[in-house]
């Protein structure tokens, strides 16, 4: 069984209207629920062996805000999931290394957002799922099980585990 990590960045900041999308910071909300998520994820032991994260300034600082891990995982910022669409995010996941047990992918949405609603074939919570169809905000973390080889990964081809929110969680500045 393999486990798939699904974390939207954690909330930009929109001070500066003349920056450009992709070089948007974090706010300071959004530094606090990425140390949030950090914590959650700490306690829930969820500490992946790869990371694949999009080259946007504000996801490579929510990957900053979950630094350090247990162990070391593999960090790869990719340029293709900048506002990649939920297709162009199963093509990634396919060509994952079937070695890999557990894969952070911190994307944006609407294209997380999508993808993991199409990943779910059923969830251990229909709570969670639900709270997953209606919104995936920012900073927040799907848990998904996936059976079957990467490469094969489609709609319907995973398991929802949990759906955290920073909301659930108690912030830390």
């Amino acid at each position: 069984m393999r486990q798939l990590l699904l974390l939207r960045h954690a909330k930009s900041s929109w001070d500066d209207p003349g920056l450009a999308d992709h070089g948007r910071p974090l706010s300071a909300r959004g530094r606090e629920a990425a140390a949030a998520m950090r914590e959650a994820m700490l306690k829930l032991s969820l500490s992946p062996d790869v990371v694949l994260v999009s080259s946007s300034r504000r996801t490579l600082q929510t990957l900053e805000a979950l630094l350090p891990w247990p162990e070391t995982p593999l960090i790869e910022p990719m340029d293709a999931l900048y506002l990649a669409t939920a297709k162009q995010l199963f093509g990634v996941l396919n060509n994952v290394a079937e070695t890999v047990r557990s894969l952070l992918l911190i994307g944006h949405n609407p294209g997380l957002h999508e993808l993991a609603q199409a990943l779910i074939g059923s969830a251990s919570s229909a709570e969670d799922a639900k709270r997953l169809a209606a919104r995936f905000p920012t900073a927040a973390l799907a848990e998904f099980a996936v059976p079957g080889p990467w490469r094969t990964l489609g709609p319907g081809g995973a398991r929802l585990v949990r759906f955290i929110c920073p909301r659930d969680l108690p912030l830390h500045a």
